[in-house]
């Protein structure tokens, strides 16, 4: 796994490059997104650019885990 200050940094990137495609479709934006989500996906070892968020997103800084569960007194 990659160091938390990259995986922002990715995070940040592929939100933004997101975007930006979504605005204007633009070709080069397209393939710099889908040049960061290869990133990420490597960075996380997850095939798929929706867990390699959420693993990214884990990892990083204020990430908790919580549980929810009911324990008996």
């Amino acid at each position: 796994m990659a160091h938390p200050v990259l995986l922002q940094q990715l995070v940040e990137q592929y939100e933004t490059l997101r975007t930006l495609h979504a605005e204007n479709g633009d070709t080069e934006v397209r393939q710099r997104l889908d040049d960061v989500a290869y990133s990420l996906c490597v960075a996380t070892g997850t095939h798929d650019v929706d867990a390699a968020l959420i693993a990214a997103r884990h990892r990083l800084p204020g990430a908790r885990t919580f549980d929810d569960s009911v324990v008996a007194p």
